[in-house]
């Protein structure tokens, strides 16, 4: 076995929208179609288990205590994953018996924050079935925040696999500067980034963070059309009246330690994209500039990480 190699899958799909039961199906699925390929570690996107909140962009999300946003909202945090109750038990089985790492996006009802709210969340299980990180989303990005709670720093965290050191966030926190120097300054140089979906966000940010980092960089979007919402959702009508016939394209893709494209955007395909990483990269590109390392001020400037796990209320027994 090369420990400098690391055979990677990309699982751009669309999920079964806001129905938790069958979207964990596909991920399964996609999870043992990737085993089959011998991968070791496979990427979905942001929020995919049970899917994005489309809704609020079409059905008027900022209107003020409407009965049409509250029904669609219950709903969502009903489909939305409890970690605690084992409602992860089945990948994290899968992942163990296959050998294989897995970033998964969900939405996570957060028990030790009550269990009504929801994070968006992503979520590392390594090759031995054990969930290593959770990390809750820093801050939602607009109308996200009117269905989505913000997170804290407890998930920034990296993880050792092969010769990689491998670390994530979600979406538009990939542009927050400091959430990156925090995963830098642990080693990463495999690093992850998920999203609901589409190249407007990918095509950019995936090779800057490439060149700023000299790492490799996944970037994971999903896949929604408007003939995937489910009928029987609340307000089906509603939601479907003014959606674009695309409302996520995917563009999932991988740039190389220099910056430079080693898969492309991939558009409106769904699937697997399966390609193999070389860790010499990392080191070649490290040579000139490694921003956490040789070419760093750290007695000029220098980040501090809370990364608590934060809760409302803690207990004396």
């Amino acid at each position: 076995m090369n420990n400098n190699l690391l055979k990677v899958a990309l699982a751009q799909i669309s999920p079964v929208w806001l129905n938790k039961t069958k979207t964990l199906e596909k991920i399964e699925n996609s999870i043992l179609e990737a085993a089959k390929e011998n991968c070791e570690l496979i990427v979905f996107g942001e929020a995919l288990l049970p899917g994005y909140p489309f809704w609020l962009a079409l059905t008027g999300g900022a209107e003020w205590n409407t009965k049409t946003n509250k029904e669609i909202h219950a709903h969502y945090v009903l489909n939305s994953i409890t970690i605690e109750k084992g409602e992860l038990d089945a990948v994290c089985k899968l992942a163990k018996e296959h050998k294989i790492a897995i970033y998964l996006g969900i939405m996570e009802r957060a028990q030790n924050r009550g269990g009504h709210s929801i994070y968006a969340s992503l979520v590392y299980v390594n090759p031995k079935g054990e969930i290593k990180s959770v990390h809750r989303k820093l801050q939602p990005t607009y109308d996200e925040r009117l269905t989505w709670a913000p997170g804290d720093g407890n998930g920034l965290q990296v993880h050792p696999l092969k010769e990689f050191t491998v670390g994530g966030l979600n979406c538009w926190e990939n542009w927050m500067p400091l959430p990156r120097t925090a995963l830098y300054g642990l080693g990463e140089n495999l690093h992850i980034a998920v999203w609901p979906g589409s190249d407007h966000n990918t095509k950019d940010i995936t090779r800057f963070i490439a060149r700023e980092s000299r790492s490799y960089v996944i970037s994971v979007s999903s896949l929604m059309q408007k003939s995937d919402f489910p009928k029987d959702v609340p307000h089906y009508d509603k939601i479907v009246k003014d959606a674009p016939d695309v409302l996520a394209n995917g563009g999932s893709c991988i740039a190389s330690p220099d910056g430079e494209w080693l898969v492309p955007p991939v558009l409106h395909k769904e699937g697997l994209i399966i390609e193999t990483l070389d860790f010499n990269s990392v080191l070649e590109e490290r040579q000139n500039f490694d921003c956490v390392g040789h070419y760093s001020r750290p007695d000029v400037t220098k980040l501090h990480v809370n990364r608590e796990r934060q809760s409302t209320v803690s207990f004396d027994e």
